[in-house]
């Protein structure tokens, strides 16, 4: 028997150490060769780690949570032959080489047991009587404005335990309430939450932030701290845009198969056009290096919400596709970000974004700036809306973009000329058709 080595291996042109967040094995199981053990991110990119040889898990080099260098050994298996661990010249096989571990701390001697002191025999221990719990617990409320007897030390306890005193009676002197009184109260409670099915619940469970939610918290945290946002809230009618939609997807071409069209295909061509005629919006700003890199191709993210938290698939040279396209395109992303399939590719590289809560999208949002992009476009929810035509209210279905800009490099008229384009254009759609 022999013992064989896995490092972590290299996940990612350029990564240089990656998140343990999951394990799939413990010490002790049998693993076969191609068994995931592990699963790792970098960038918002999950990768499992397989196992080259069958074998049985002897230790696990880290922690879920832990950031391993690539190359760090993380399991120990004991398999048949004598695996990748070489043995010295005494016959010893080379340890695997574990992350150093603090010397344990040798334990200390007791202390010295102190001499009992006998007493008389005659003499008994006092007997601990449990303090009777009066009688009288009822919780009538004072009349108002009358303020509840009780010493500094009650009124303290009856804070920490969030009681309201003057429900509280009092069976001491005039009334003065004791610890006995405030016993009484909270059994008094305890018995009507068993009854009524409701309780207190104090608990406090502490979850670490690994993998995705650690990333995104990093993402946004960054985003907030070096960014002063501008939010920018227009409201556009959409009701053509929705005619036109809805025909388009009952158009049916013979030999053709086309995806179903939602709204974001129409946005992102309007985009593609608002930015040709404003180029300083499809830009990344490097703040560090004080250069804005403003670039030709649109490439848009489109933030998407997966089982395990926020992700930003990218569609790539926006300006080179069509409605239908983006649409397509559009599909496949989603697909692959909800089935964590997304590649590092496919998840880098945007420009500029989209954010949308489809149904849930509130009438109006902050969205924060995908860092080191200059702009977010976010798309709230559509509501059908009365509307002043001049001589009458009439239905129209209406919905708000809420936009954020990088004030740093965009300035809130450059932001508002922006969003006033991509209204006219979805507000009358066949422009988005005209080159």
């Amino acid at each position: 028997m022999g013992e064989h080595i896995i490092k972590l291996p290299d996940v990612g042109e350029g990564v240089a150490e990656a998140e343990l967040v999951e394990w799939h094995v413990k010490v002790g199981d049998l693993v076969r060769e191609d068994s995931v053990l592990a699963a790792v991110m970098t960038d918002k990119a999950t990768v499992e780690i397989p196992s080259p040889v069958d074998g049985e898990i002897l230790w696990l080099g880290a922690e879920i949570g832990d950031t391993v260098a690539i190359g760090s050994p993380i399991v120990r298996l004991k398999v048949a032959g004598e695996g990748n661990v070489k043995s010295d010249a005494a016959g010893q096989t080379a340890k695997a080489e574990e992350p150093a571990k603090p010397a344990e701390a040798k334990p200390e001697a007791p202390p010295a047991a102190k001499p009992k002191v006998s007493e008389p025999v005659a003499k008994a221990a006092p007997v601990a009587v449990a303090p009777k719990i009066p009688e009288r617990v009822s919780s009538t409320p004072r009349p108002e404005g009358e303020k509840p007897l009780a010493s500094p030390a009650i009124r303290l306890r009856a804070k920490e335990a969030g009681i309201d005193l003057r429900q509280v009676s009092g069976t001491g002197p005039a009334g003065r309430i004791s610890h006995e009184d405030i016993e009484a109260f909270l059994a008094r409670g305890a018995q009507v939450a068993k009854a009524s099915g409701l309780a207190r619940n104090d608990s406090v469970e502490d979850i670490k932030v690994i993998g995705l939610r650690r990333k995104i918290a990093e993402k946004m945290s960054l985003a907030k701290s070096r960014i002063p946002h501008i939010t920018y809230v227009e409201e556009i009618d959409v009701t053509a845009l929705e005619e036109l939609r809805a025909a388009l997807n009952k158009e049916k071409r013979k030999g053709v198969e086309r995806p179903k069209l939602t709204l974001l295909p129409f946005l992102m061509r309007a985009m593609v056009k608002a930015i040709a005629d404003q180029p300083n919006i499809n830009a990344l700003f490097d703040d560090e290096a004080g250069i804005i890199h403003q670039h030709g191709g649109v490439h848009i993210g489109i933030a998407a919400q997966t089982p395990s938290g926020l992700v930003v698939p990218v569609v790539k040279h926006a300006e080179a596709r069509d409605l239908w396209d983006c649409a397509a395109e559009l599909n496949r992303l989603a697909e692959a970000a909800k089935s964590g399939t997304a590649s590092r590719d496919e998840l880098s590289g945007s420009t500029i974004t989209i954010t949308s809560l489809g149904a849930m999208g509130g009438v109006a949002t902050t969205p924060v700036i995908n860092h080191p992009e200059v702009a977010i476009v976010g798309v709230n929810k559509m509501m059908v809306r009365p509307v002043w035509d001049g001589t009458q209210f009439i239905p129209r279905k209406m919905m708000n973009l809420s936009s954020s800009f990088d004030h740093r490099v965009v300035d809130g008229w450059d932001a508002a000329v922006f969003i006033q384009r991509i209204k006219a254009l979805l507000e009358t759609p066949a422009l988005i058709f005209v080159d």
